[in-house]
């Protein structure tokens, strides 16, 4: 305490102009680098820590020539599709689309082959296949060949012919796989310890090579969708028109939380000096905290911007948060400095000034500490936005109370307010209503505490991590629209493969080599113990088990379109005057298919190189039941039990797996992080407050407070999401908040009559109101976070205000109770309070 006195009475309040200059060299270098703070909703930025999921995906788009790197546009004309006049509106729109420069090719209706020639066979489908663009089909020709052909419905055309979809190609450079690679294979090195001071210095060069053509590849996709939209825009009087695909939900995830930054972060702030200015009604107490909350914020983000530091979908709520947490530091100085200016008129400014920082600088230090150990236990999370976020509060947390506690002193040094006779500390009616309703309810409030406890236990049993993308935008958005659509009338949103490894061991090997010499047939049966067959999925045996996978998947409720090399198949049985091919056909499909459908027909669903089946599933997001891990446990448990697969011959991959693994990692994650927090928060109050039956005293609002919001989560039925799942560490470090400051002027207020209930009510006309105040403003402020397009912010916005509203509750009701009921300081009227609580 001397030091800080010393450090205030030396540095800060002498010399405030110079305190203020050097924070302004400090802010200037911060804004340098505000053109690198970026938003990440990323694949990447959306997986588990180590979770192998991402590369597994990259890895089976490459060995499949396959991508999710593309736009879906549907197309529901309002005449008829199947027309000269109906095809060529498509044309005109197709052409737009592909001409665009980072389009690399469109599908369509109107350049995938028609099988509809009567003289097609096998032996002719390289002269007799015809497309839309290339032939004179007739229009109902067409429509017909499409409709019967296995690969289109549900695809590039919906059932009843009435809607079609283009689907427009966004290939990744090979530049970002090339600076990918290069940057993992030195960030491995780095891992295992392996690395030079060379190669180090070739990593951060790596590192910042990647981040840098993302940023740009960022960029252009951003562009080129936009470019899209202005197309379709000019065609929307024609047809009913939306867009979809993974690259548009993940531009618009980033266009939404950027106009939420943006526009509901300046509406959040307008809201917080509204209410101060309503409150205090002096203008010092709106611009002191409204330059302690952007002088915070502004620091962070250039920090960020500085470490090159992406911020995800859950990490952008540190600026609100931020926000929070500094306001209520500054609220809490200036009631106190009010109190004092009250109670002692005569006193100078600086004096006054240097009262207020002595006396709250250690209740707010146990504030920010608590507080930072509540946040920073999201980094035991296993997934890797939760985890930055914890890091970015616990740093944010830090400048908070480094900046409070510099800048509040140095500018009320620079503008002493003067004396507002509106302050009272007699009484302040909302908070001494409730010091009243706590000493004549007490039991009450024990009782109340008790049943909204088992509320919330019940209502955390119900809670479920089970989401859709689609649910995260409101109904109005297009984005929401497209999905609906394209889910509906085109087979499914969100892509998941299933991919089966041919790896048997050899059986009944031919002798010397000579295939005839075994019992197998190879044209009949799966010779996988045969080296001159084991590396060939084109045998009979093994397409009829290929087939009946196909087939259980097909027969789920909760998939769409199901592609695979059956469909293949199906189509070639088509072109076979519909007789499914014999198993010496099906040895020569291979060769029998043309080169230029190869890429459409056989690639995309065998790897003969590694040996390897993909089935392509779109799961419908918009039903109501989806359960994402209990799916992949059913397929899974299927194709080991019934079809005798391997259980490692069996992966599963795609954006369905790496946002299924996040979000079943949540629950467990959300139990860890609280009982971290708890844990954390106990020990800290037991350093901080020297006594057991405080600290466990100090918990219980804090449980209530987290409880509530978990339980009101559980019985209205939101899922935990990949927002929702930091509302309960946000919920306790709120609470603590409020306990901390109670707990330490209770202390305060009983050593100077030893009356726990005058002492209550003290607390409550003084400490309260500063509660009291910094609630009421959040709540205000984050109330304008129900107008936006995202779901899970306007979630954010209302349990924040909730959690303060309970964190407020516990802590001017259950809290007293409690301390009065046990009285941790020491018995009534004891002049020992000091010493006991101490």
């Amino acid at each position: 305490m001397n030091r800080l006195s010393n450090l205030y009475n030396r540095l800060i309040l002498p010399h405030p102009l110079m305190v203020l200059a050097a924070l302004a060299l400090l802010l200037g270098l911060a804004a340098l680098r505000f053109d690198q703070f970026r938003l990440d909703a990323s694949a990447e930025s959306l997986v588990l820590e180590n979770d192998r999921s991402l590369e597994q995906y990259r890895q089976v788009n490459r060995r499949f020539t396959t991508s999710d790197d593309f736009l879906v546009v549907t197309y529901t004309p309002h005449d008829t599709l199947f027309s000269e006049q109906g095809l060529s509106d498509l044309r005109g729109l197709r052409d737009e689309l592909q001409a665009l420069d980072a389009v690399g090719s469109t599908n369509s209706i109107l350049n995938v082959p028609l099988l509809h020639s009567p003289d097609l066979t096998l032996d002719t489908a390289d002269s007799e296949i015809k497309t839309l663009d290339e032939h004179d089909v007739p229009p109902e020709t067409a429509r017909g060949a499409l409709l019967n052909n296995p690969l289109y419905p549900n695809l590039l055309i919906s059932e009843d012919g009435q809607t079609t979809a283009i689907q427009v190609n966004l290939p990744t450079p090979e530049k970002y796989f090339e600076l990918l690679n290069e940057r993992n294979r030195l960030r491995d090195l780095l891992a295992a310890g392996d690395a030079s001071a060379g190669q180090q210095t070739q990593y951060e060069r790596a590192r910042d090579a990647f981040i840098g053509y993302t940023e740009q590849l960022g960029k252009e996709r951003d562009a080129t969708i936009n470019r899209v939209r202005d197309i379709l825009d000019q065609h929307r009087h024609k047809a009913d028109i939306h867009l979809g695909g993974v690259p548009m939900v993940v531009s618009d995830m980033i266009r939404f939380i950027q106009n939420d930054l943006s526009t509901f972060g300046l509406g959040v702030l307008v809201f917080l000096l509204v209410t101060l200015a309503i409150i205090f009604r002096q203008w010092r107490w709106v611009l002191v905290p409204l330059l302690c909350c952007s002088f915070t914020v502004w620091l962070m983000i250039g920090f960020l911007g500085w470490a090159q530091w992406p911020v995800t979908v859950i990490s952008s709520n540190f600026v609100a948060l931020l926000l929070i947490m500094t306001l209520s530091l500054t609220i809490h100085l200036i009631v106190r400095y009010r109190e004092f200016q009250h109670d002692e008129p005569e006193v100078a400014a600086r004096d006054t000034l240097r009262k207020t920082v002595y006396a709250m600088v250690k209740p707010c230090f146990y504030m920010a500490i608590t507080t930072i150990v509540a946040f920073g236990s999201l980094t035991f999370s296993g997934i890797r936005p939760v985890i930055d976020f914890g890091w970015m509060m616990t740093l944010g947390l830090a400048v908070a109370f480094l900046i409070t506690f510099v800048v509040f002193p140095a500018l009320l040094a620079l503008l002493p307010p003067p004396l507002d006779k509106r302050v009272t500390s007699d009484r302040i009616p909302f908070t001494d209503a409730f010091a009243r309703f706590t000493e004549r309810f007490g039991s009450l409030v024990l009782v109340g505490s008790l049943v909204i406890a088992v509320l919330c236990v019940i209502g955390i049993s119900r809670l479920t991590v089970e989401n859709s993308f689609v649910d995260y935008f409101k109904s109005s958005t297009e984005i929401h629209q497209g999905m609906v659509t394209i889910d509906n009338r085109l087979g499914g949103t969100t892509p998941l493969d299933v991919v089966i490894t041919d790896d048997l061991p050899p059986e009944d090997a031919a002798v010397d080599g000579d295939p005839f010499a075994s019992s197998c047939d190879p044209f009949v049966d799966d010779c996988g113990g045969a080296e001159e067959y084991r590396d060939t999925w084109y045998t009979y045996q093994k397409m009829s088990r290929l087939e009946k996978v196909h087939s259980y998947l097909e027969s789920l409720p909760e998939t769409g379109k199901v592609l695979s090399i059956d469909t293949t198949l199906a189509i070639l049985a088509t072109i076979n005057q519909g007789e499914p091919l014999d198993a010496l056909e099906l040895a020569f499909v291979p060769a029998a298919v043309p080169d230029d459908l190869k890429d459409i027909l056989l690639t995309p669903y065998i790897s003969e190189e590694h040996d390897q089946a993909r089935f392509s599933i779109r799961i419908l997001e918009t039903m109501p039941d989806l359960r994402r891990q209990a799916l992949l446990d059913r397929i899974r448990e299927h194709l080991t039990t019934e079809l005798a697969f391997e259980d490692d011959q069996v992966l599963f991959t795609g954006m369905t797996v790496m946002y299924n693994n996040m979000l079943q990692s949540l629950f467990d994650s959300q139990i860890k992080t609280i009982g971290v927090v708890l844990l954390a928060i106990l020990v800290m109050f037991l350093l901080l407050f020297r006594s057991l039956k405080l600290a466990l005293l100090g918990i219980a609002p804090n449980l209530i407070a987290a409880g509530s919001v978990l339980g009101l989560m559980g019985w209205l039925g939101i899922p935990l999401d990949m927002m929702t799942i930091t509302v309960a560490a946000i919920t306790v470090g709120i609470a603590v908040d409020d306990t901390i400051h109670y707990i330490h002027r209770f202390r305060v207020e009983i050593r100077k009559d030893g009356d726990y209930l005058a002492a209550m009510h003290r607390c409550h006309r003084s400490i309260g109101q500063a509660m009291f105040y910094t609630s009421l403003t959040i709540i205000s402020g984050f109330s304008i976070l129900v107008l936006s397009n995202f779901i899970p912010t306007i979630y954010f916005g209302l349990f924040t205000g909730f959690a303060m509203f309970m964190a407020l509750v516990g802590a001017l009701t259950l809290l007293p109770r409690l301390i009065v009921l046990t009285k941790p300081f020491g018995p009534e009227g004891s002049s020992s309070n000091t010493q006991t609580a101490n």
